[in-house]
């Protein structure tokens, strides 16, 4: 049976990228994350148990001309990495 992962991100701050561009960031960071999920799966580190879990991913930099769905991949990318600790 699969399991199932409510992910909530309470603040996600970028910086130098147009208002509007916001929801193209969030659409190709869900695409990403949904994809890492179901092809590379979830840690083990997230038990069936309920628990809730909160990570800091920090910070990054990226090229400042970034496309806005390249930036939400790359988004994804560093949250399903910190997961995976």
């Amino acid at each position: 049976m699969p399991r199932r992962l409510e992910l909530r991100i309470e603040e996600l701050v970028l910086h130098g990228f147009a208002p509007g561009d916001r929801y193209r960031i969030a659409e190709a960071m869900e695409r990403e994350l949904t994809h890492l999920l179901s092809t590379q799966g979830m840690s083990p580190r997230f038990g069936s148990d309920g628990d809730v879990v909160r990570m800091d991913d920090g910070s990054f930099e990226m090229a400042p001309d970034s496309r806005p769905d390249t930036v939400g991949v790359q988004v994804a990318q560093a949250i399903y990495r910190e997961m995976e600790r």
